[in-house]
């Protein structure tokens, strides 16, 4: 839709003629709730008053709304004709006065995709719940405003509400006469504005600090869900992260926290993790677990409160000028949920999780072709909303990580303080907070934000050695090889070397565990550097590059290291440093530099020994991935049959009741392919048989079904006897991507047509039946859809909202399969469409990328 892709040039304009004095925000939603008349979306009414100034009077701006109408506009009194300024997504705006009033009278969509004010039945129950989801610029689907970050104002929020309905806004909310207003906000930007309203089930609490001025500060938390969530809802456990977290940032920030109120949302059909919308965070309520689930799943729970409530100053209090330092808020908050959970709550391996689960994230994000720097070029909306990724989030906290090593925790800490004081309720770019962190640590930043946060790609630190005639170390040295584009020669100068500081260990077998003995701390910098502290140390049998895991870099091993970790990965007793052996091990794997068969082996033999079950989680994911993508084809069969023997090995010798027992239990029913396998499964089902301590309760129960139907073994009618014995939202979204699964071609052309040529699903729905839709033991049948996924994507992404057309050319991109024919129809669809949307063929030169490593580590495999 023309001017929908805000471009930062117009921002820049806008923000150099406008200042922004305050928002009255009137909805009216009780349209939420009864039958729907007229063939059009179903709306409410939203009346906006924007009090604000101009630079140069007689100028001309636009304000941002879409909206399916609008009843009227006033500009400083005079009505204008809303067919005349109003086109669909701006308002024009001529003849400005040095003070502005705007009125907006419009009817605005309610949401089914999550985008603006989204609108959810609960099937269990019927009732209507709405919230809203903003970023990056969404608020203009429920009221008029000036969509961008750096135009900040305060608001006044009213909610027209069902009677019997809560609503709840950033601030204080009171009830009378039907309609609910709240307290104005401090000055904040569009995006973080919210409204969630419904029948929800709210439990509260209080947290109160004395602060070093003697002074109290009262904070009133709430938490909600849907109310048919409540018997499962602990907020107990979220409310003491919550305080845990408000008491570990009050201790290093000495800055209050300046919203009032701390709310959070747990709903429904969420795109996101989270949203830091001040005084009221909303959370995907998949963070409320049904059934049994594991400490990992708590332990990343309470990450991302914590990443939220880092939100409130960074991000909140102090918010980016433009979404190029989107990294600004991001990365911190990324680094400061973890910070904060290893040393405020019982989570304290967290960095373990860090550096296995969201460095990898990272990694990946890090070598794809849209790789970008930690600061980005964004140049318009479509550009943010693709840029909310591993590099922005994981890989900023990364550097951030080291940047506390480098410049000392004090003095970061301390230039956080400084920043906060100095751009309270304001808007910053790079230099601002690298001015702060200099003043504080008396570094020269200049550098380390060049080689760091203004370059793309991931080094990979390799150790180099040699020994004397006793095998003692004669030489050590880190050979840093830069990362490049898997088209380019490596010989080639391309490519950034960075400064690191890097710890390296030794290691050691002792009584049959594997042991570091000797250790030290060395700055990494050019294609290598020789590690004198370690000179003379009798020979290990396994030297970790990056020990504790301090800088950003993939580990590379030498021979005997190599070797060492084939036979006594299993030996390594030191957590971290073994899920950073597992880690690089993959990257090995996905690098086409080890044949994937060999991880598989890996897994297979020690992944029943690893203690930190998230860790265990994240092999298992990683397995799957290698068994789908990477092994060669002849072997996929064989590989399969292994893995699920394994799995089912470990499944009967694990801890009864114990949660590395459930992992187990979901990675072999995510692979069951003989029919012994799915005898099992159909008799954990029906309880003829059973795993001593093993609970199958519901969210188990669908894990157990859902192989059973992708390979032909249940059919609708099993599906619909599941859905009755779990109507719940939950319970639709596993049986609709149960029913995607059916391996039959009417199924998926219904499938296909239900999500690409329809838009009646919600976003939750579509995501679900993506998911039945594609499945790695159903290539033929998935085959006739490579021609049409071409064919149709432009058309969808012209069509339909940004968080749809992303899940369909992401999700339903023919990754599965022959890679040389895919790869060639890609190339002549980016070929014969130079000119689609930037962000399409990101996404579709992302996918690319992917096949063609799959391509690559096949044929590893296969040598």
């Amino acid at each position: 839709m023309p001017g929908e892709n805000l471009s930062r040039d117009e921002a820049q304009i806008r923000a150099e003629l406008l200042s922004v004095d305050g928002y009255e925000v009137a909805l009216d939603l009780r349209s939420a709730v009864g039958d729907h008349e007229g063939d059009g979306p179903r709306t409410f009414r939203s009346v906006t008053t924007i009090r604000f100034r101009a630079l140069t009077p007689g100028a001309s701006t636009f304000a941002d709304l879409v909206a399916p109408a609008v009843n009227a506009v006033t500009l400083n009194g005079t009505a204008l004709d809303p067919s005349a300024v109003f086109d669909g997504t701006r308002i024009a705006l001529e003849g400005l006065a040095a003070e502005n009033v705007l009125v907006v009278d419009a009817q605005c969509a309610y949401s089914r995709t999550g985008e603006g004010m989204h609108r959810f039945v609960d099937p269990e129950d019927g009732e209507v719940y709405l919230y809203t989801q903003y970023e990056p610029a969404d608020s203009r689907r429920v009221y008029a405003n000036f969509e961008q970050p750096d135009l900040k104002a305060p608001y006044r929020f009213s909610v027209r509400a069902p009677e019997g309905w809560t609503a709840w806004s950033n601030g204080v909310g009171s009830l009378e006469d039907g309609t609910w207003t709240f307290a104005e906000t401090k000055p904040i930007s569009t995006y973080i504005t919210a409204v969630v309203a419904g029948p929800y089930h709210y439990v509260t609490d209080s947290y109160t600090r004395t602060l070093k001025d003697g002074s109290t500060l009262d904070i009133p938390l709430g938490a909600m869900c849907r109310k048919g969530l409540a018997k499962h809802f602990d907020a107990d456990d979220v409310f003491l992260i919550t305080k845990q977290g408000l008491d570990f940032f009050h201790d290093h920030f000495d800055y209050p926290y300046p919203f009032g109120k701390y709310d959070q949302a747990f709903v429904p059909e969420y795109n996101l993790g989270a949203m830091e919308n001040p005084g009221l965070v909303t959370f995907r309520e998949e963070y409320i677990f049904r059934g049994k689930t594991t400490s990992s799943s708590y332990e990343g729970r309470a990450n991302v409160i914590l990443h939220e409530m880092a939100h409130m100053w960074f991000g909140d209090l102090v918010t980016m000028q433009w979404w190029d330092d989107l990294w600004l808020k991001e990365s911190f908050a990324d680094f400061m949920g973890s910070f904060s959970m290893v040393e405020a709550t019982r989570f304290t391996d967290g960095w373990i999780t860090f550096a296995n689960r969201r460095k990898s994230w990272a990694y990946r994000a890090d070598q794809l072709p849209s790789t970008h720097p930690i600061t980005a070029d964004i140049r318009d909306l479509e550009d943010a909303k693709l840029n909310f990724d591993g590099i922005t989030y994981a890989k900023g906290a990364s550097v951030l990580k080291q940047l506390v090593a480098y410049v000392g925790r004090d003095a970061f800490l301390e230039g956080a303080r400084v920043y906060f004081k100095a751009h309270a309720y304001g808007n910053t770019r790079l230099g601002d907070l690298l001015s702060a962190l200099e003043e504080t640590s008396g570094r020269d930043l200049a550098e380390w934000s060049r080689a760091w946060l203004q370059t793309s790609g991931v080094n990979s630190l390799t150790p180099e050695v040699t020994y004397d005639a006793e095998g003692r170390i004669t030489e050590l040295a880190v050979v840093q090889q830069a990362a490049l584009p898997a088209h380019q020669d490596p010989s080639a100068d391309a490519g950034e070397l960075r400064p690191h500081r890097i710890a390296i260990g030794l290691y050691r077998l002792e009584g049959g565990e594997l042991v570091r003995y000797a250790r030290t701390e060395t700055d990494v910098a050019g294609p290598r550097t020789v590690v004198d502290g370690l000179t003379g140390a009798e020979k290990p049998a396994l030297i970790l590059v990056n020990d504790d895991d301090l800088t950003y870099c993939k580990i590379r091993f030498d021979t005997g290291s190599l070797d060492t970790l084939r036979a006594h990965l299993g030996d390594l007793t030191d957590p971290l440093a073994r899920a950073l052996c597992w880690s690089a091990l993959w990257n090995l794997t996905r690098d086409g530099l080890m044949p994937a068969r060999d991880f598989i082996d890996l897994v297979l033999r020690f992944a029943g020994r690893e203690s930190d079950v998230g860790v265990l989680q994240m092999l298992h994911t990683w397995t799957q991935s290698a068994l789908v993508h990477y092994v060669a084809p002849g072997w996929r069969e064989e590989g399969g049959r292994l893995l699920s023997e394994g799995a089912l090995r470990e499944l009967r010798t694990a801890e009864p009741g114990s949660e590395h027992q459930l992992t187990w239990a979901r990675f072999f029913a995510a692979g069951a392919s003989s029919e012994t396998d799915f005898q099992l499964l159909e008799g954990l089902l029906a309880g003829s048989a059973r795993i001593d301590g093993l609970d199958v309760d519901q969210e188990l129960r669908w894990a157990l079904l859902s192989p059973l139907v992708a390979h032909g073994r249940a059919d609708e009618k099993a599906i619909d006897a599941e859905l009755a014995r779990d109507d719940t939202a939950s319970g639709k979204r596993h049986q609709v991507r149960c029913l995607a699964s059916r391996p039959s071609e009417a199924v998926k052309a219904q499938a296909w047509a239900t999500v690409v040529e329809s838009d009646a699903l919600s976003n939750a729905l579509v995501e679900a039946t993506n998911g039945g839709f594609v499945r790695g033991s159903q290539r033929e049948l998935l085959a006739p859809y490579a021609a049409k996924y071409f064919e149709a994507i432009e058309r969808v992404w012209a069509e339909r909202s940004i968080q749809i057309g992303v899940l369909i050319v992401r999700d339903l991109y023919p990754a599965l399969q022959d890679p040389a024919a895919t790869l060639a129809a890609t190339d002549e669809w980016l070929t014969s469409h130079a000119d689609a949307a930037p962000a399409l063929r990101r996404l579709v030169l992302e996918a690319r990328d992917g096949l063609a490593r799959a391509q690559r580590a096949q044929e590893c495999d296969a040598a």
